[in-house]
């Protein structure tokens, strides 16, 4: 019997090779992957989501399936990404409101932390925010409106979507930097703000970009600035409030990026990042971004990790200063 379990140890070693070899390469072959976004179908983040997943499965001879999970604005499907196994099968399209906001004015809603829990991939999308004003407004510029609002504190007010909001945000750091009083109106969803700026019943309102491009180019709303570091092409007549005198430097963006949960393995985080950056530099996939107001992003997942935690800094800062809370 002694003489026989060397020969057996050798068969057993060779039987369960395949399956050693296999378990280290089977990487993206095993099953589809999920990607989680943390809305409704419909939305801009589903339609850059789904977009993006299509080219993103056939670079890697995988589905890439998408998965609504929605509720609390988008923090449920966040957390099922940040609680899912990290094997590179699940991922996450996940917003600047939760990754960088919704900790820091609700933190009882979060059971998780998203700068911990999740892994950068890469990002999808950014998107500058255009702050547009009622048609009756005494003001065309932005210069002109300051004016106003220091004459008259606390008569103008602004709306956004929702109190806690990259919106709302980057209308309190203006204020903050020019030193204004102008209220702030949260509406539950964005559908009705341009109706009631349009109708004079709100003076200004911070809209994503897509909301705001079709008003302002078709005159129903005047466009005062806009929150990126550069002018959009759509709007060249808009200025950047990061030209003007008193916010120079100003630049404040809605965005997207794609995550996976805390301990994918790195190699897998790597490759996505790859394939990403490839799906985003398409002609067309570029176009149909930018079809939504959005700019395609790019650069690492370590470059994605930075910009997190320096917009999580930032927004801090806004938070405390403007005593914001849901």
């Amino acid at each position: 019997m002694p003489s026989i379990r060397p020969f057996a140890l050798v068969a057993l070693l060779a039987a369960a090779l395949p399956s050693v070899v296999a378990a280290q390469t089977v990487w993206p072959a095993a099953k589809p992957i999920t990607l989680i976004v943390p809305y409704t179908a419909g939305g801009s983040v589903d339609f850059n989501a789904r977009l993006v997943a299509t080219r993103l499965g056939e670079r890697l001879k995988q589905s890439v399936v998408i998965e609504n999970v929605a509720g609390a604005g988008g923090v449920i499907g966040v957390a099922k990404a940040a609680s899912a196994a990290p094997d590179g099968y699940t991922l996450v399209a996940a917003p600047d409101s939760v990754m960088a906001i919704g900790r820091l004015i609700n933190p009882a809603a979060f059971k998780f932390d998203p700068l911990k829990d999740l892994t950068p991939v890469g990002m999808l999308n950014t998107a500058p925010l255009v702050l547009v004003a009622r048609p009756g407004l005494p003001a065309q510029n932005w210069a002109e409106f300051v004016k106003l609002a220091k004459a008259e504190p606390g008569k103008y007010s602004y709306a956004t979507s929702g109190v806690g909001t990259v919106l709302q945000l980057a209308m309190e750091l203006i204020k903050q930097r020019e030193g204004l009083f102008v209220t702030h109106v949260p509406y539950r969803g964005g559908a009705q703000i341009a109706t009631d700026v349009i109708g004079n019943q709100i003076d200004l309102a911070m809209l994503v970009s897509t909301s705001a491009i079709p008003n302002v180019n078709g005159g129903r709303l005047k466009a005062l600035g806009m929150t990126g570091s550069q002018r959009l092409e759509a709007l060249p007549q808009v200025p950047a409030f990061g030209e003007m005198p008193g916010l120079k430097g100003y630049s404040m963006l809605a965005w997207t990026g794609i995550f996976a949960p805390a301990k994918t393995p790195a190699a897998v985080v790597q490759r996505l990042n790859q394939e990403l950056n490839a799906v985003l530099k398409d002609p067309d996939v570029r176009a149909k971004l930018q079809e939504q107001g959005a700019q395609p992003g790019s650069g690492s997942a370590e470059d994605l990790g930075k910009f997190v935690q320096a917009e999580y800094a930032r927004n801090q800062k806004i938070v405390q200063a403007a005593n914001i809370k849901e």
